[in-house]
Formats: structure tokens, sequence, C-alpha cells
């Protein structure tokens, strides 16, 4: 049993990311169907233009809740930074979706609902990896440990416990250090 909580401890932060994360994009994923199913099929957009105007709709909402959620006790740095950084990476994301639904509808000549859902959705699991790897790497970064034997659970005292210009060493030394 002390091996998968050692495992649990060890990817305790990526498996609580990742679960939240998921959580967003589940109701993204609803987002972006409910939008792209209007405009493409009762509005009678392209397929890659109504996907692009889904996609900008569930990236406003997705980013809020990430933000505010699943990465809130990551580093941060300025809104405006983090806005960017967030949507051209779902820029990218929305690259690898326009992938799967421009190969199904003009490669294959697969112009059909299920055939659209089914490449929409494709496009999203690949998106959606590639999203939630780089977010943790460049949009809000990891963050900080704590010092040995204190847990941080709220952003401002993870703010304020690590500032080293403004706290002296606490490492224990145990006299055994060659200096």
């Amino acid at each position: 049993m002390s091996g998968v909580r050692g495992l649990y401890e060890r990817f305790r932060l990526l498996i609580h990311e990742g679960a939240k994360f998921g959580m967003i994009g589940a109701i993204g994923v609803v987002v972006y169907n409910l939008v792209n199913g209007l405009l493409h099929f009762k509005l009678h957009t392209g397929p890659l233009t109504a996907a692009t105007v889904a996609v900008i709709v569930t990236t406003i909402t997705c980013y809020v809740a990430n933000r505010y959620w699943s990465f809130r006790h990551r580093e941060r740095t300025t809104v405006p930074r983090e806005t960017a950084m967030f949507f051209a990476l779902n820029g990218v994301g929305l690259l690898i979706q326009w992938a799967a639904v421009g190969f199904t509808y003009y490669g294959l000549g697969e112009t059909g609902k299920v055939a659209n859902l089914i490449a929409n959705n494709i496009g999203i699991v690949l998106g959606t990896l590639f999203r939630f790897w780089s977010y943790r790497k460049w949009v809000w970064a990891a963050p900080r440990p704590a010092p040995q034997g204190h847990e941080v659970l709220e952003p401002a005292l993870a703010s304020a416990q690590n500032r080293p210009a403004q706290q002296a060493d606490l490492t224990p030394t145990t006299g055994d250090e060659a200096g």
C-alpha cells in the first residue's frame, strides 16, 4: 500500500490539476459542440468557421475557469501575458483540431453530422493533450515548493513564504557540511 501512496504523493499535483482541467474540458466540449452545431448545421456556416468561432467561445470560458480553479495555485505573471499565451497556445490547439476536421471534411469527403462530430472530438482530444502540457509549461509556471515542514494551501501564503530576500536561510545543518 505504501507504494501506491508514494506514487500518489509523487504525482499528486499532476493528478489534481489534470482532474480539474478535465472537468473544465468536459464542460468546454459541451459548449464547443453546442456552438459548433448551431453555427454549422443551423446557420450553415462552413465547418472551419464554425470550429473557429466555437473554439473562441470555449477558450474564453476555459481560460477563466482554468486560471481561477485548475491552476490557481501556480505562479502568476500578468493577466495580459497569461491571456496572450493562453490564446496563442489555444491557436495551436485549434490548428490541431482543424487538421482533424479538414481532413475528414475535405480529404475524406465525409460531410455528415456524425463524421463532423467525430472529427471535431478527435481534434479536441489531441488539442487538449497539447493544451494541458503547454499551459503547465508556459502559461502558469510550476508552484514554488513550500519550505520543508510547511504545507502551503493558499497562493498568498506561497508568495509570502517564498521571498528569499525577506527570509533567512532556515536550512538545518548537521555540522557535517564541508565549508
